[in-house]
């Protein structure tokens, strides 16, 4: 069984980064170390990065040995094939490989690029290495540019190269097809290939293949006059802006990089007036060719603007400038996120992922790593669409993370709030918030909203609430989010960037109640820990539960962590462990700890119990050696908000874990409540988690 595949070009720009970023993201859901090794390399080290490197490192936090990561440069491979040393290439190769086969879990293996001197050798080098290493292949070949014979031809004439050889082929990647021929090429190829060869025939979209300022740049060189804050933008488009003001503004587009001469301060002004005005479309930046800068006034003007997109000046003319700008080629860099994940989107839309992990699946992992819990996460919203309301559209973090999920195609949104201010503030983020999936809404002016207060004066009428008091209440985003929830609107909410945890959660407690059997709304906080995944609860609800509360607390939150993959082992901590200890504060411990046992018998729990013996084996082997949870607790339970709050926020600091949460538990429909101090990762993994719970 394989603990490796081969990433394999068949020719340059093919779109192997791709492929790449997808397979290191699913492998991540399945695997706790994954590897990633290129046996040739086109840098130089150390004196240049490796630029896949950087961006996986990086985008999937992997800790991954620079020096371990290649074996050749492409000139010292040169040098070996012309003398004669090819065995040598390949021993040191394999060599190098080892060291990620025995130390990782799974390793992802790179062919070369075909890029600059001795591109004639590198098809047969990857078909050699591929085969010395034993590992399967992806092979990926390139539709641009060709008509549908020719994909096919040069997708069959590569797999038998490789076939010749015996190297196995696991799927091949029919990449960048023009979309009109895409049903041509999958049928075709489908009735050529062998049956277990898994195919993927994935469209040209050109927003993969548009640069970004910074390696527009790049590739020109120049100086960067202003703007620096703005060099991640995207260029969609280029003009060159040589006419008169009016007739320039007409040839406007989305992401438009405009190049014109510096001393053109009638463009230069236009153009970033209508970078700000909602009737233009958003410029990437500017370039002014022939080395000339704009005239002192309008140098002081640029200098004075908060928010100028980046503007280069160059030494080439304008027909030379425009030469050079179209022959940028972009890179999945790690300053583009946005990029990289529309790859990793599109390689989860087009490959059969499923039936591509049963094949390359060689290994059995224990535990849960946060990547495969996040990954996992992601998987379980995709499968049973769910529509989430998030109140606060004011709020640039929750317009930031809605952006996120729409372009992923996780959930359906609908945002509260004025729709203008929301599209003017997405404007100004630079982000798009596509309209298929999203509805932004003011309630006060929504047809809804009349029903509702209608709805909410008949629920609590029996509490004294009025119709006046109906309407003013359901003025207010986080009851008519709660509202939208309970009439079956939106399967969910997710509130709180802006709002105490009091004011999110108390609609939900007046009319959406707690489910049948539940007393107590708690909440848990899923800690992303270096190697594994922890449930921390209650640290955001619950000031001082009783014995019985907490025992509550404690069946719920392993019933969480069961239903989230995570085998729960309950440990209820105290400042003592086992008997050790007296007073009101661990007898009410050890009195929840019985309650949960006489209440649920299949649950392992063990408590009174301190943290470090529930956490470190070691301790736990020396303090309470016959118990089942000791040492390996994946839910802890802690005595009181003061505790809990503190030690996960301690935890998040101190180690750099991602806490998902908190996540609320009891109630009928699923309402989710953030910190306001929440990042916008925050949001995204709430809003997940908001619609998993949904589906349950």
């Amino acid at each position: 069984m394989t603990k490796a595949v081969f990433i394999a070009a068949a020719e340059p720009y093919s779109g192997k980064s791709l492929v790449l970023l997808g397979l290191v993201n699913m492998l991540l859901g399945q695997a706790r170390r994954v590897g990633y090794f290129k046996p040739l390399v086109d840098y130089n080290p150390p004196q240049e990065a490796n630029p896949h490197l950087a961006t996986i490192s990086s985008y999937f936090k992997l800790p991954l040995p620079p020096a371990d990561v290649y074996a050749y440069t492409r000139s010292e491979a040169l040098h070996l094939l012309e003398t004669g040393a090819q065995g040598e290439l390949i021993d040191t190769v394999i060599r190098k490989f080892k060291y990620w086969e025995d130390n990782y879990d799974f390793t992802v293996v790179e062919g070369s690029d075909f890029l600059g001197a001795g591109t004639a050798f590198e098809f047969d080098a990857n078909v050699s290495i591929a085969k010395n290493l034993g590992v399967p292949v992806i092979l990926v070949v390139s539709g641009a540019d060709k008509r549908t014979a020719q994909v096919v031809s040069a997708v069959l004439t590569a797999l038998r190269s490789f076939e010749g050889r015996e190297v196995p082929v696991l799927l091949v990647v029919a990449n960048r097809v023009p979309p009109a021929q895409v049903a041509d090429v999958q049928a075709l190829l489908r009735d050529q290939l062998p049956a277990a060869v898994l195919l993927a025939v994935i469209p040209d979209d050109p927003n993969l293949l548009h640069p970004t300022m910074r390696e527009i740049h790049a590739g020109l060189g120049g100086k960067l006059l202003f703007g620096e804050a703005g060099l991640g933008n995207q260029v969609d488009n280029y003009i060159i802006g040589a006419m008169q003001v009016p007739d320039f503004l007409n040839y406007l587009k989305e992401n438009v990089l405009i190049v014109t001469p510096g001393d053109r301060g009638d463009i230069i002004v236009s153009a970033l007036q209508a970078n700000t005005s909602a009737n233009y479309p958003r410029v990437a930046g500017i370039v002014l060719s022939a080395g000339s800068e704009p005239a002192p006034p309008i140098m002081r003007l640029l200098e004075g603007l908060p928010d100028a997109v980046p503007i280069l000046s160059v030494t080439t003319g304008t027909f030379e400038t425009t030469t050079r700008v179209s022959a940028v080629k972009s890179r999945f860099g790690a300053d583009n996120p946005k990029k990289i994940q529309l790859a990793i989107s599109t390689f989860e839309r087009f490959v059969d992922v499923r039936a591509l992990e049963e094949k390359l699946v060689s290994f059995q992992s224990e535990g849960l790593t946060p990547h495969m819990f996040q990954y996992r996460l992601l998987q379980w919203a995709k499968r049973q669409r769910r529509h989430i309301v998030l109140p606060e559209g004011n709020d640039d973090r929750i317009l930031r993370a809605a952006a996120q999920l729409l372009h992923q195609d996780v959930v359906d949104l609908t945002i509260l709030g004025d729709p203008a201010e929301v599209a003017a503030s997405a404007k100004r983020l630079g982000i798009s918030l596509p309209p298929t999936h999203l509805r932004v809404l003011d309630p006060m002016n929504s047809p809804q909203y009349a029903g509702y207060v209608e709805t909410f004066y008949e629920l609590r009428k029996d509490k004294g609430v009025n119709h006046d008091m109906a309407r003013d209440l359901l003025r207010d985003v986080s009851y008519f989010g709660t509202m939208m929830v309970y009439q079956g609107d939106a399967d969910g909410m997710v509130s709180g960037a802006a709002h105490t945890t009091q004011h999110t959660i108390r609609p939900a407690l007046q009319f959406i109640k707690t489910k049948p059997g539940v007393s107590v709304v708690s909440s848990v906080f899923f800690m992303c820990l270096p190697d594994r995944v922890a449930v921390f609860g209650d640290c955001a609800v619950n000031p001082n539960p009783t014995a019985e509360q907490l025992a509550e607390i404690a069946i719920s939150s392993a019933d969480s962590a069961a239903a989230f993959g995570i085998a729960p082992r309950v440990a209820m901590l105290s400042y003592s462990s086992g008997s050790s200890g007296a007073g009101a504060d661990v007898e009410k411990v050890r009195q929840a700890t019985e309650l949960v046992r006489q209440q649920r018998p299949d649950l392992k729990v063990e408590g009174p119990i301190q943290y470090d013996a529930a956490v470190d084996p070691l301790v736990g082997r020396q303090k309470l050696p016959d118990s089942e949870v000791a040492g390996q607790a994946s839910v802890l339970i802690f005595p009181d908000l003061n505790t809990g709050n503190n030690t996960y926020k301690a935890v998040q600091r101190e180690t750099g874990a991602l806490a998902i949460g908190p996540v609320l538990q009891g109630l009928n429909k699923p309402v989710n409540d953030l910190s306001r101090g929440c990042t916008v990762d925050d949001v995204f993994n709430t809003v997940v988690i908001t619609a998993i719970q949904s589906q349950m």
